[in-house]
């Protein structure tokens, strides 16, 4: 197995104390564009620096970074639990995002890349980042605005929303409701800002909003979609990410295929 692969799997089996310890290492090899492995590299960066969000797509859970040290006790472990070496999670994802923010000004250029893979994955790391002067999320809205490949597009508004729920901010609400909003948007784009926006509001969800969603959030799409790692982390058994957020988020009583399929079995 390959150096990712072990990260991977660290991060897998709830191992992250030692993949946190990675971070630092791989960052270099993640921005230089003549490296064999850069691409390798991004793509796992970030995992070390989040936990308990695989098949989550909730508008309570979605998004979320549970380890703010300002709203949690440091005796709570901040609601990640332990590892199975028994030591905090949530220091573990602590430790990988101080790294990471550490690095922002390295990582930030990444979103100027002639691969477009390797915006989407910078914007995923970048979202993990302590964000309090606004630095990286006027960046992914500089991002936006020049953007021109609508994936790409998606995963800006998915990394500022993810930003947003750590450190709130008014006006990045404002902003993915005027794109949902915008009928000239891309279908991933509009799609992306509407499980944002509801991730950063408590307001129901407008029937615009909804009807929206369910016209464009096709199985096609939605696997499509897959290719955006937030929306394959929420993915759950045969059920894409980007339809089991609108599901959890816009249609809580139809029922899970995990749980049909596992009753089938018993």
């Amino acid at each position: 197995m390959d150096a990712t692969g072990v990260l991977w799997g660290l991060c897998a089996d709830d191992s992250r104390a030692a993949a946190a310890l990675a971070v630092p290492f791989l960052t270099p090899l993640a921005i230089n564009a003549h490296h064999p492995h850069r691409t390798a590299a991004l793509a796992v960066l970030s995992g070390p620096a989040r936990a308990r969000h695989h098949g989550v797509a909730s508008r309570e859970e979605f998004l979320l970074h549970r380890n703010d040290p300002q709203r949690h006790a440091p005796d709570t472990h901040d609601d990640y639990g332990y590892e199975v070496t028994g030591y905090p999670a949530g220091w573990s994802v602590a430790a990988a995002r101080a790294a990471i923010t550490t690095a922002t000004t390295a990582l930030l250029p990444l979103l100027g890349d002639s691969d477009p893979t390797v915006r989407v994955d910078a914007a995923y790391v970048l979202a993990t980042a302590a964000d309090p002067a606004h630095t990286i999320r006027i960046a992914l809205a500089n991002g936006f605005a020049t953007e021109g490949d609508a994936m790409v597009r998606a995963a800006l508004l998915l990394a500022a929303a993810e930003i947003t729920r750590a450190h709130p901010y008014p006006p990045t609400v404002r902003w993915l409701r005027e794109r949902w909003h915008d009928r000239a948007e891309a279908p991933e784009v509009r799609l992306s800002a509407a499980v944002g926006w509801l991730c950063l509001t408590d307001q129901s969800a407008p029937e615009e909003l909804r009807r929206a969603v369910d016209t464009l959030a096709d199985n096609e799409r939605a696997h499509a979609m897959e290719a955006l790692p937030w929306m394959s982390a929420a993915s759950g058994t045969n059920e894409p990410g980007l339809l089991r957020c609108r599901r959890c988020m816009l249609h809580p009583e139809e029922p899970d295929p995990e749980e049909v399929l596992w009753d089938s079995l018993f």
